[in-house]
């Protein structure tokens, strides 16, 4: 075969709604400073959801998904060797702006994150730049998958400086909201967990011991407030909400993004001296936090897998996954598997 017109399967939401396998050419060379990468385990998440549902702010059809990503380095390059598992940061930063310069890549003013302003990983091989991997020693190529959206939980507590002994209310308890809970919990903080869905918060307390658990409507046993919140929510009205839930100089971290516009009430917020944080993406040193806990075994891996599904199975399973998702932690596409890619 001629290596140069090989083609390789990839996941492609085409259009809202539409989801199909189709073939591209797989690479064969990156460009100077990245690394060509075999994908091993894809994660999908709520971003992929939004975008099949034609809910993604920033994106444009049709668009190769896939941003929580595995795999082994292709071929050799400098500091890396052919086979190395690697986990990807999917923010692909331009280095030189304001927010970079500044060493906040997270929020670079160009950023491209993989999947969703540039074509991801949910394919057989992909480019990435050199910087963007991160060894995966001592995890399993599905364990290396779920770091992403697990760091994005991790950047959101280390932004907020929860505390020992702090009073953590988090917001949505589907997969970045469970995984804020979690490193707030790390973190020393008493984490109590507020979501619509009696499914996500059932499975919080089963399987992962959070026991103060509650919905909208309920009374919550905080009444001077929480010392911070965390939204996790993607609702403008639950984002509105969650400002009465703080406690008089405590903090406010909105996690998830909305389209919407966000109104709030001013003398409320001075008379706590309330912070309002913004969090997005995650930086190196939280997906190090993320890896070191999956190793330890402080963050149980299996916990979190609710299915595992190869590529060629996802076109028929889509829709349905998205219509299920409260009952769904986080499904793994697996490339190693025959017939996945």
């Amino acid at each position: 075969m001629d290596r140069q017109n090989e083609t390789m399967p990839c996941g492609v939401c085409i259009a809202p709604g539409q989801f199909a396998v189709v073939p591209r050419d797989m690479p064969q060379t990156a460009p100077k400073g990245w690394v060509l990468v075999d994908t091993a385990s894809v994660g999908i998440c709520g971003t992929d959801y939004h975008i099949f549902e034609g809910k993604h702010p920033f994106l444009e059809y049709p668009r190769v998904i896939g941003h929580e990503l595995s795999g082994h380095v292709a071929a050799d390059a400098p500091g890396w060797a052919k086979g190395q598992l690697v986990v990807v940061n999917p923010y692909v930063s331009c280095g030189t702006c304001h927010a970079c310069t500044r060493g906040k890549p997270n929020c670079c003013m160009a950023i491209g994150v993989l999947g969703v302003h540039r074509d991801g990983g949910m394919c057989t091989r992909f480019a990435v730049p050199s910087g963007n991997l991160y060894p995966a020693d001592g995890l399993s190529p599905r364990q290396a998958a779920m770091v992403e959206f697990l760091a994005i939980g991790a950047h959101a507590v280390a932004r907020s400086g929860v505390a020992k002994g702090d009073l953590v209310l988090v917001t949505g308890a589907g997969p970045i909201g469970l995984g804020t809970a979690l490193f707030a919990r790390l973190a020393g903080a008493t984490v109590h967990l507020l979501d619509t869905s009696a499914t996500r918060l059932t499975a919080a307390r089963t399987g992962f011991g959070f026991d103060a658990i509650f919905q909208p409507g309920q009374t919550l046993p905080a009444p001077d407030g929480y010392d911070v919140v965390f939204d996790a929510t993607g609702h403008a009205g639950a984002i509105e909400a969650g400002f009465a839930h703080v406690a008089h100089g405590g903090t406010y971290v909105l996690v998830s993004v909305v389209k919407d516009q966000i109104a709030f009430s001013d003398p409320e917020f001075h008379k706590r001296e309330m912070r309002l944080i913004g969090s997005r993406n995650a930086l190196k040193a939280d997906f190090e936090t993320v890896m070191a806990a999956l190793r330890d075994g402080r963050i149980d891996a299996a916990k979190l897998e609710s299915e595992v599904l190869r590529l060629d199975a996802l076109p028929t399973r889509f829709s349905e996954l998205v219509a299920n998702r409260d009952s769904i932690i986080k499904v793994i596409v697996d490339f190693s598997t025959k017939g996945a890619a």
